[in-house]
């Protein structure tokens, strides 16, 4: 029995969090891994916000983090994509969860990375690097995302080409997908990248903005436009910090939930 399931054995629901249980694990790499979990009936979120998950920690209280959520609004389960750092308080014992392991899980989601977050706009560019995938997946599996824009495009930076988590999926182009299936084979863009091996696309994301790579194949100007085009932004530090200033330099605006704009970043961290 590992050390994962002595904790969960023990875990207790609180006002806070609830206790459920693990359904599925799917290793990527060596360092990147992706679960689901099971949803309590009362449990509602936005696509793209986060919720804090976690394990007991060595000290008998919950060892919690923010984790944007993978899943669709509409899905029976939870799903989450996560990083594995060997002497990471937590994903240190997060990695080595298996089915039926039991896990906590906020009662209160939230997050920038929705909808009502932008103002209105034609396309949306969603640009992640890492697991800042993570709540790109819940958006673009929402049908009212592409009732608000007429072109979807997914952005993803990662260092190495094994690192492109669901890959297969977002290449089809959701294809079997049963909500979105007929509107993402026409909306939606992949658009992988990878910055340490060979691949069809390497560089960053505002590389790719420069060069104009980018926008090959999507409708529209070959450039970004605060007029028509919105942006959210999951990822490094770096990469939010370097691509904010990039829009804000284009005269886009960030927004927030209160106030509606052209761009918005989350600014929730996995560790």
């Amino acid at each position: 029995m590992t050390d994962v399931k002595a904790e969960a054995a023990v875990l207790e629901p609180t006002s806070a969090l609830s206790v459920e249980t693990v359904l599925s694990v799917r290793h990527w790499n060596e360092h990147l891994f992706s679960f689901k979990i099971t949803r309590p009936a009362s449990f509602r979120f936005r696509s793209g916000e986060f919720i804090m998950i976690g394990l007991m920690g060595e000290n008998g209280k919950p060892l919690l983090r923010a984790y944007s959520i993978a899943s669709p609004a509409w899905a029976e389960e939870i799903e989450f994509l996560s990083i594995k750092v060997p002497d990471g308080p937590l994903t240190s014992k997060l990695q080595l969860i298996q089915p039926g392991d039991q896990i906590y899980l906020g009662r209160k989601p939230t997050g920038t990375l929705v909808t009502d977050a932008l103002s209105p706009g034609k396309r949306l560019f969603l640009f992640g690097s890492g697991t800042g995938l993570a709540p790109f997946l819940s958006l673009i599996r929402d049908p009212d995302v592409y009732e608000c824009f007429e072109q979807v495009v997914v952005v993803h930076s990662v260092r190495r080409v094994d690192d492109l988590a669901f890959r297969e999926e977002l290449e089809s182009q959701l294809a079997g997908d049963p909500l979105v299936e007929d509107q993402a084979l026409v909306q939606l863009h992949y658009v992988p990248t990878v910055t340490r091996e060979e691949f069809h696309t390497t560089g960053r994301i505002n590389t790719l903005i420069d060069s104009g790579r980018l926008f090959q194949g999507i409708p529209g100007e070959a450039r970004l436009d605060p007029a028509t085009d919105r942006v959210m932004l999951c990822g490094s530090m770096a990469m939010n910090k370097d691509i904010a200033a990039m829009l804000e330099g284009m005269g886009f605006v960030e927004g927030s939930n209160n106030k509606p704009a052209d761009f918005v970043i989350e600014r929730a961290f996995v560790g």
